[in-house]
């Protein structure tokens, strides 16, 4: 049974004289133990469509069933206040800017969460030190945020998001403001919590990066709409959508290594294109293929292998020159290989 059941979401609001579709007809299930990504840019709904699990937003129409219970149903809450507050126990939720106690200590932070339990002060401490020791931060107990980096402040805020025992985890861009290491540092934590706790984590974020290390499953959304969803693998190989295509193409990697070599502006015979596939169903080098067979002349100028959820993907960035027929005849090619193709421009962003 899914832990998470999202039916025909709409989320309004009135500016003005106008209505907003923050959200409009969204319908998602997330089983339990999933890492599930929801993937947009800014403006796209999904932090307003996620806040509707916990009812921090209120859905216009839809229904909301967390952990077997009906919370919204047709857009009326039916749920009452009582069983809302302890049902929101059981869903922690981090955000990007921490929201921690400037005032207090570390510890305190964590123990104010439990302030409402029936645990003793003594257990609360020895909780909220427990806590700290699984985010790895035990030996900062005694500081205050101020003293904290940034991943630092993210750790405790996850850690406070543990203290009630949560079996669901909103994580509402808890990276974004993060450099790279404290990221990664992050996510890893992340999933470390998803397998060591069964935990369910529910990752909003903008980052493909983000979602392509941890996640199982992906949504993508564009304006306030649902436009795709899948596995981590159908969405990275197969993507349906053009915005889909946008976030798996043009990787971070790749688009450092073509600004680094500053390549001039691309000839009409100059294609580049980003190739990304599974090598457990291409095992030959493409770059050969594609010279052997078709006689078109390849330079490879990025390559990388990495893994998603296990099983390792390669992705090639080439520079194909060619007249417009050999062009057409390497991209039919590609895709009766089941590669992934990409056009990119000089800069490595995405062609339209």
């Amino acid at each position: 049974m899914s832990i998470i059941e999202l039916n025909n979401i709409a989320v309004t609001f009135k500016q003005k004289k106008e209505t907003v579709n923050a959200v409009d007809g969204v319908t998602l299930k997330i089983e339990k133990g999933d890492i599930f990504g929801i993937l947009g840019f800014s403006g796209a709904g999904k932090s307003t469509l996620v806040r509707t699990i916990n009812l921090l937003q209120k859905p216009s129409r839809g229904d909301v069933i967390v952990q077997g219970k009906t919370f919204v149903k047709q857009g009326k809450v039916v749920i009452s206040n009582k069983e809302l507050q302890q049902s929101r126990r059981k869903i922690g939720m981090i955000f990007q800017g921490f929201n921690l106690l400037n005032e207090t200590s570390v510890l305190e932070n964590i123990a104010f969460a439990l302030r409402h339990s029936n645990l003793s002060d003594e257990e609360i401490e020895a909780k909220s030190l427990r806590l700290l020791e699984l985010v790895d931060l035990k030996e900062k107990a005694d500081f205050y945020p101020s003293q904290l980096s940034g991943g630092q402040k993210q750790r405790v805020a996850i850690a406070r998001a543990l203290a009630n025992d949560p079996e669901i985890l909103l994580s509402d861009e808890a990276t974004s403001a993060l450099d790279p290491q404290n990221t990664n540092q992050i996510l890893d934590l992340l999933k470390k919590l998803n397998k060591q706790l069964g935990l369910t984590i529910v990752l909003i974020t903008h980052q493909m990066e983000a979602v392509k290390k941890i996640a199982n499953r992906v949504a993508v959304m564009e304006h306030g709409h649902l436009i795709e969803e899948g596995s981590l693998k159908r969405i990275f190989l197969e993507p349906k959508k053009e915005l889909t295509r946008k976030f798996v193409g043009g990787s971070s990697a790749a688009i450092a290594t073509l600004n680094q070599l500053n390549l001039d502006k691309l000839s009409e015979n100059e294609k580049i294109y980003q190739l990304t596939y599974s090598l457990s169903n291409v095992t030959k080098s493409i770059i050969i293929e594609l010279y052997s067979k078709l006689g078109v002349e390849v330079s490879m100028l990025y390559g990388n292998v990495e893994l998603l959820n296990e099983e390792p993907i390669g992705t090639l960035v080439v520079l194909i020159k060619g007249e417009a027929e050999k062009q057409k005849a390497a991209r039919e090619f590609l895709d009766q290989a089941n590669v992934l193709v990409t056009e990119l421009d000089e800069r490595g962003q995405v062609n339209a």
